[in-house]
């Protein structure tokens, strides 16, 4: 009888074990995917904010700052409820939906023509800004959060955008260039702005006049290019006269 109970305690003893081990490792694996969320939640707040950052750089319409602080607040709801008792996540919540409203009574134009920084890096640093806000409208669609009216028309304007600060770009390298005398680079820089603007779908008034601007200096550059090789026989032929010259010239007596 006796064996009996220790065996009985020695079973259930393991069995316990085996439970508490059993939820400990739950517990764990939990912890764990709660880090990875919260992580993954941070980095999203982070990207998101940067986007806003560079609206100092990028203008950004109405609609897209709506967007951008709508993913703001739920990515920090999202964040509340991983770690309720975060204070400074609820009250970055609380200072994010108090913009929200007040962005949403702003009805302010958007500026369409943007500032080129001089630095190659911080056009870069725009370029990619517009690329990563297009990739983060399609991504909200694509949840639901957005509708598809709006994901066309602000698609389409950011992608105007890009193609208004390349085109800007090259044509301020090419007149660079062009002041420089270097017209083959000049020729270059406006070849790619032209090509550009040829191959994009939104053919509007920037376009055709950018367009008519473009194929006007790249006709300058030929000239100043066929006056330069014109130039350059002469001096050749000029110089090949002049030896030989040189060369049949009556010779010194001493």
């Amino acid at each position: 009888m006796l064996l009996t109970l220790i065996i009985t305690l020695v079973v259930a003893l393991v069995v316990i074990a085996v439970i508490v081990n059993a939820i400990q490792q739950h517990k764990e694996r939990l912890a764990t995917l709660k880090r990875a969320e919260f992580s993954k939640l941070r980095a999203m707040l982070e990207d998101t904010e940067e986007l806003m950052v560079n609206a100092a750089n990028v203008p950004l319409s109405v609609p897209l700052q709506q967007m951008l602080l709508k993913r703001t607040a739920t990515t920090l709801k999202a964040m509340v409820e991983l770690e309720p008792g975060a204070r400074d996540i609820k009250q970055r919540l609380q200072d994010t939906e108090s913009r929200l409203a007040d962005n949403s009574a702003d009805s302010s134009a958007v500026a369409e023509t943007v500032t080129l920084p001089d630095n190659d890096q911080q056009l870069i640093a725009m370029i990619k800004g517009i690329k990563r806000l297009r990739t983060v409208l399609r991504g909200e669609h694509a949840r639901g959060n957005i509708d598809t009216q709006m994901v066309i028309q602000e698609d389409k304007r950011l992608e105007v955008l890009q193609l208004r600060i390349n085109v800007e770009s090259q044509v301020k390298r090419g007149n660079q260039a062009r002041a420089n005398n270097m017209l083959g680079s000049a020729r270059q820089y406006f070849e790619k702005a032209l090509t550009a603007l040829s191959s994009t779908p939104h053919q509007d008034d920037y376009v055709l006049m950018r367009k008519s601007e473009i194929m006007q200096g790249l006709e300058d550059i030929a000239s100043q290019l066929k006056e330069g090789n014109v130039r350059d026989r002469e001096k050749k032929e000029e110089k090949e006269n002049k030896d030989l010259d040189e060369l049949f010239a009556p010779k010194r007596k001493w």
